[in-house]
């Protein structure tokens, strides 16, 4: 299991120092929660602070853009060089497209999608996607209860990408700890974003290293 420690979650007054803690603490990318405060009703970080946490970061970022007009965001935050830029299909009219623009960037292409969006609203997007996120608690806000219905969305979702032979890796986000982290591996998952079950522990590694299964 890969794990992506959300900043979301983190001390911003030290943010540099937050983000060296999860690295040197053993995560494979850094998650970072882009909110415009139209599409999810929060407003959280822009390019002049991301590009501090790429600068700061010696893992991947990993930017999960909850936002209307994708294409605007994803020219704004190209050039930090994240392993992955995430866009919502229920936001975009022209996700294939989408798509092609962040992969000819240099980026691994995902989409991501709310609680309610089936995994075959982007079946015959699979093969073009290095990676799908999957809501486990709608978007926004950090410190939500985990929705168990993911796991049969993840199970389900695994199926499709056996069935078309692709290689698209599936990340959850929201709620994941301790307690459900071997159902997520299980279910098929690969990544797991965590917030307040890292940033809020005393010992980040420990946390960490508990959702390496």
């Amino acid at each position: 299991m890969l794990i992506a420690p959300s900043i979301l979650s983190a001390d911003f007054g030290k943010l540099r120092e937050e983000i060296i803690a999860i690295c040197d603490a053993g995560c494979d990318l850094v998650h970072v929660d882009v909110m415009d405060g139209h599409f999810v009703p929060n407003l959280t970080i822009g390019p002049v602070v991301v590009s501090a946490v790429a600068k700061a970061s010696t893992k991947p970022l990993d930017v999960h853009l909850m936002v209307e007009n994708n294409t605007f965001f994803v020219d704004l935050f190209a050039p930090m060089k994240p392993r992955y830029i995430s866009f919502h299909i229920e936001e975009e009219k022209h996700p294939h497209r989408l798509i092609q623009k962040i992969r000819n960037l240099g980026i691994s292409p995902a989409i991501t999608l709310n609680p309610h969006t089936p995994p075959s609203a982007i079946e015959y997007l699979l093969e073009d996607l290095d990676m799908v996120l999957l809501m486990s608690v709608n978007p926004g806000f950090g410190g939500q209860k985990f929705i168990p219905s993911v796991l049969e969305k993840a199970a389900r979702l695994k199926e499709l990408i056996v069935k078309k032979n692709a290689q698209t890796l599936i990340e959850v986000d929201g709620g994941v700890n301790n307690q459900n982290i071997i159902a997520l591996r299980d279910a098929g998952v690969d990544i797991v974003v965590a917030g307040n079950y890292v940033f809020g522990a005393n010992d980040y590694k420990v946390a960490i290293d508990s959702l390496k299964v």
